[in-house]
């Protein structure tokens, strides 16, 4: 396929895949495999999720980060190495940088487990907040909403793949995903954090594919593949989807886990919140990620060793300062 330069990411219609027609089914698969052979992102609307939920879920969220930091930490479990619960401010850096990013955040994991299929160092139990009694049904709803639309986008791309559709659905469905409200802070004084701090360092994500539900500010960007920075912006009812590192391994980099950032607002917006709520599609530990022999040739050889998710979980966690088991 020709390679191709977007100056926006492409906007996709969910309902299209899922409508029953097999003409608009197919192109929406051929349209979602050629944004991730390029730039590796799409915006998709008829999501599942309603403008009540989301707007529930931030408002939650918001009362949650408005709280103290005493009573924040009372939820920060480095015993469980930070899988569900509260992270604290410049915990989290990117892959390869020390400077931790200017933002805190919570992990939310899969609800109501059978722990005989999920041992609990895989799958911790949820934690949640006393102070904000609401926050278990909001955040459970919108975690259970966008995992059924994470597993229609692999369906879709298990076509592209030409793969058997539901190749995804008993790897990833009541998988390791996390949803995760990231508060990036308002800095009052700038120039007391270090000069090379910003809200999200340029990084890739660990995972599958990543669903986000909207941001409130301005700041996501990601890098094209000719070097340049472009905005990341979505319509009102549309949530971005992009490829994570798992998918881009699995396809031996036929579909792109693209380089992005939150960059920092001006000096004299520092001073502002910006809250943005992305679901990170996990398989089970146990998936192999070995490159599919399909996407091996010898125009692109395989790049990437033999590898389960869960190690590779394991590997970038503690690369970026999160501590996971070894």
């Amino acid at each position: 396929m020709e390679s191709k330069l977007y100056d926006s990411i492409p906007s996709l219609d969910l309902a299209d895949f899922t409508s029953g027609d097999e003409n608009k089914k197919m192109a929406f698969v051929n349209a979602l495999g050629e944004a991730y052979q390029n730039i590796g992102f799409v915006a998709i609307k008829n999501h599942g999720l309603t403008d009540e939920m989301t707007t529930q879920l931030y408002e939650t969220v918001k009362k949650f980060f408005a709280l103290s930091d005493e009573i924040k930490k009372k939820y920060e479990k480095p015993e469980i190495f930070n899988q569900r619960g509260y992270i604290s401010k410049g915990k989290e850096h990117a892959k390869g940088r020390t400077t931790g990013d200017l933002k805190e955040f919570y992990h939310i994991g899969q609800p109501d487990l059978d722990r005989k299929n999920h041992n609990f160092d895989d799958y911790p139990d949820n934690i949640w907040p006393d102070e904000i009694p609401e926050f278990k049904e909001i955040g459970t709803k919108v975690f259970t909403t966008l995992e059924k639309t994470g597993l229609e986008m692999l369906r879709a791309i298990a076509i592209y793949l030409d793969l058997e559709e539901n190749y995804f659905a008993e790897r990833a469905s009541k998988g390791n995903s996390i949803l995760r409200p990231i508060h990036y802070y308002p800095i009052e004084n700038p120039e007391e954090v270090p000069e090379d701090a910003v809200r999200a360092a340029e990084h890739g994500d660990i995972n599958l594919i990543t669903l986000l539900m909207g941001a409130s500010a301005d700041g996501l960007q990601v890098l094209r593949r000719d070097g340049e920075w472009i905005p990341i912006t979505a319509l009102p009812n549309q949530i971005v989807v992009n490829v994570g590192d798992m998918l881009d391994r699995l396809t031996n980099h036929k579909l792109k886990s693209t380089i992005h950032r939150v960059v920092n607002p001006p000096k004299d917006k520092m001073n502002t919140s910006r809250y943005s709520i992305p679901f990170f599609m996990h398989p089970k530990s146990e998936m192999d990620l070995t490159c599919l022999e399909s996407c091996v040739d010898a125009e692109n050889p395989k790049r990437y060793s033999d590898i389960t998710a869960g190690k590779f979980l394991a590997e970038r966690l503690a690369e970026i300062g999160l501590g996971a088991k070894k």
